[in-house]
């Protein structure tokens, strides 16, 4: 067969055509057709960047009541580590439900973007390009990085109270934002 020919399936042969690449003109394969000039949206209903509107940032005041009370979680462990100092087994009762907890809270936050603290306040940790929770590899790495904002003084735990995107330094290298919820 010869370039500009039909082919067997009735349409001309591009000869500068690559496999399974779109032709000028056309969709790309597996990408919905889109009217001009309609943002497409993006996950959890905000619109994706570079349309102008932001996701609903989750304030400085609520990350950290979401904290406080991720914190009271685990007040009950503390407590029968602290009161079962003389008896073995209350102590390592409590050392469990410690890892237990912190476990699961990583687990939640992961997958749904939600500890026992952010799904009290409304709000939901996401990836900034996807709006997505992290998934729970990333959620741990995150946490991890939550070292930088102690490092200079707390101060990237006060970040988020006057950033544009309200993130914490752990949140600007994991790419995450934390949103309301809706």
């Amino acid at each position: 067969m010869s370039y500009g020919s039909p082919n067997p399936y009735g349409q001309p042969q591009d000869p500068n055509a690559q496999y399974g690449y779109p032709q000028q003109g056309q969709p790309g394969y597996g990408y919905p057709q889109q009217a001009p000039g309609v943002p497409q949206q993006g996950g959890y209903g905000y619109p994706q960047p570079g349309y102008g509107a932001q996701p609903p940032y989750a304030n400085w005041g609520q990350r950290f009541l979401g904290t406080l009370v991720d914190g009271l979680v685990f007040l009950v462990p503390y407590i029968l580590i602290l009161v079962g100092r003389d008896n073995g087994a209350l102590l390592a009762i409590g050392f469990l439900a410690i890892i237990g907890l912190a476990i699961w809270q990583l687990i939640q936050e992961g997958r749904t973007g939600q500890t026992v603290g952010k799904k009290a306040l409304g709000i939901r940790l996401v990836k900034e390009e996807t709006g997505q929770p992290l998934g729970v590899g990333m959620a741990f790495v995150r946490r991890i990085a939550h070292f930088v904002d102690s490092v200079a003084c707390y101060l990237g735990w006060l970040w988020p109270a006057w950033d544009a995107k309200r993130q914490t330094f752990a949140d600007k290298i994991m790419g995450s934002i934390v949103i309301r919820s809706q």
